[in-house]
């Protein structure tokens, strides 16, 4: 079985990674059977860690991350780049570069990159590739977390498509879902982040599981939001899966340990129920976005909860 590496780039010994929400290293790698997949970390961010944990009780989930005096929790948003025979395929792209400085304060994001990108590009540009060159973006869903880095400003402050010769890979539900918000969703979709793409059909929908390429398929994994998806990558006999908003950090890997920002909370619940299960069985490596400290490992059950076994060199 393959061992994941650790790379540690020389833009992550830059000194903005020293502010406490841009966790490191920028990128890790590894392979899944025959396939190299990149970890990139897009930018940091802190959340109210009541609402990352919805019910459980803070002295519960403060021994797994703890909250600093404002009760914010250090997260990241990891997205992974495959290196596939058919292309090069990107999942998810972080929050991107369009928003202005008050949002980035609520939020405390910090990804800010070389020259009006975001680390997002720059870690793209360590392992030698140009948004140009990715092929297929996946959107596990639309949050402005997750699909921000879709479109960016030019420093001109006109908008552009990021990765232009990519098909995105959209569910269908989910637009809808993004495109009709309501009082209780309307902070997290902004049609900046994927209405462009409709306009210059670069959208490929989908509404149920579907393989995009050989070993590469979107599963629907509603809860957080009623069409989220996440992505089961195969080959040569291994299996990873990698959760987005289903289970964001390790310390979600409870069943009940479900986030206060999910819209369907009981939904939640069934999904990450069937597809632990299903990680286990099968041994699945499992890829967090948001854990700031765990980017992958395997899950394990003993007789009271679900619990990660880390990569070496890995703390949780």
């Amino acid at each position: 079985m393959q061992k994941a590496e650790t790379v540690r780039l020389a833009h992550s010994r830059d000194p903005r990674h020293d502010r406490m929400s841009v966790p490191i290293p920028l990128v890790e790698r590894r392979k899944i059977g025959g396939l190299t997949v990149h970890a990139i970390q897009a930018g940091g961010m802190r959340l109210d860690g009541g609402a990352m944990f919805g019910v459980v009780p803070k002295p519960l989930w403060e021994k797994r991350i703890p909250a600093d005096a404002r009760n914010t929790i250090q997260m990241c948003m990891r997205c992974v780049l495959i290196e596939h025979p058919s292309g090069l395929i990107l999942i998810d792209t972080g929050a991107g570069n369009k928003e202005n400085e008050k949002f980035k304060h609520i939020y405390e994001i910090e990804n800010e990159g070389a020259d009006g990108d975001t680390l997002l590009e720059d870690g793209l540009r360590e392992i030698g590739v140009a948004p140009a060159d990715i092929s297929i973006v996946i959107n596990t869903h639309l949050h402005f977390d997750h699909a921000g880095g879709n479109t960016r400003n030019r420093p001109d402050g006109s908008l552009e498509i990021t990765f232009p010769n990519a098909t995105y890979i959209v569910k269908r539900g989910e637009y809808e879902y993004a495109t009709h918000p309501n009082e209780r969703t309307a902070a997290s979709y902004f049609d900046r982040n994927y209405v462009p793409l409709e306009a210059a059909d670069k959208i490929e929908w989908v509404s149920r599981e579907k393989e995009i390429v050989k070993g590469v398929r979107v599963i629907p994994t509603p809860g957080h939001t009623p069409f989220h998806q996440s992505v089961l990558i195969e080959s040569g006999g291994e299996r990873a899966f990698y959760f987005a908003d289903l289970t964001p950090t390790h310390a979600h890997l409870p069943l009940p340990w479900i986030m206060g920002y999910d819209v369907e909370p009981l939904v939640t619940l069934e999904t990450k129920r069937r597809i632990l299960k299903q990680a286990v069985d099968e041994n699945w490596l499992v890829i967090f976005e948001h854990d700031a400290s765990v980017a992958w490992g395997r899950v394990q059950r003993d007789e009271k909860a679900y619990h990660l076994v880390a990569e070496p060199g890995q703390g949780c």
